[in-house]
């Protein structure tokens, strides 16, 4: 199975009414380091994302194997990147899942743009990666994460105690997912 088409500024991209998606390059850091360091307020405790140029560079590094994706939204008319998507822990064979994560700038927060952005992720994640179910582990108090999720037709699951180590700190979660059935289903 093929990796998404979005390769960077140029090539392919994802396009919707108001974003496109596209693959992040290490010559993005600056601009994603400083909307992720301005948006800290909006991020903590949720996400803890890439706050200096080496921990940038770790990530577009952990981007190369197959098992991961990493997705920019950016706005069509500008350009500027308003949101931070992955999809995570790629697993093949009989499972065809994956974990999906993603962030907003606080600039951008609740202007639609990454719920936009997220579905035509999970559209290709779908249509182009061939996966059969995306899940997305969510802290119980990150409503506006929640809502995002439930519009896309996301369910949930249930409930992790302590489940992942954020901000140092073993946090709860709700799972939730999609599968490709239910994703024809609600479009």
């Amino acid at each position: 199975m093929g990796r998404l088409a979005v390769k960077g500024m140029g090539d392919d991209v994802l396009r919707g009414s108001r974003v496109r998606i596209r693959k992040p390059v290490l010559g993005d850091g600056d601009e994603v380091i400083e909307m992720n360091r301005r948006s800290k307020n909006l991020l903590h405790p949720w996400v803890y994302p890439p706050m200096d140029r080496s921990s940038w560079a770790d990530y577009i590094r952990g981007l190369e194997g197959d098992r991961k994706e990493g997705f920019l939204v950016c706005l069509k008319e500008t350009g500027a990147i308003a949101g931070v998507i992955n999809i995570s822990e790629i697993v093949r064979g009989f499972f065809q899942s994956a974990y999906l994560g993603y962030y907003s700038s606080d600039k951008y927060c609740g202007e639609g743009y990454v719920t936009e952005g997220l579905g035509l992720v999970v559209k290709g994640a779908f249509t182009t990666l061939k996966l059969h179910r995306l899940e997305a582990n969510i802290q119980p108090n990150n409503h506006r994460s929640i809502a995002l999720v439930r519009r896309l037709g996301f369910r949930k699951e249930g409930f992790s105690p302590r489940y992942l180590k954020i901000g140092g700190r073993w946090r709860d979660h709700e799972r939730w997912a999609i599968t490709v059935e239910e994703w024809r289903f609600t479009r």
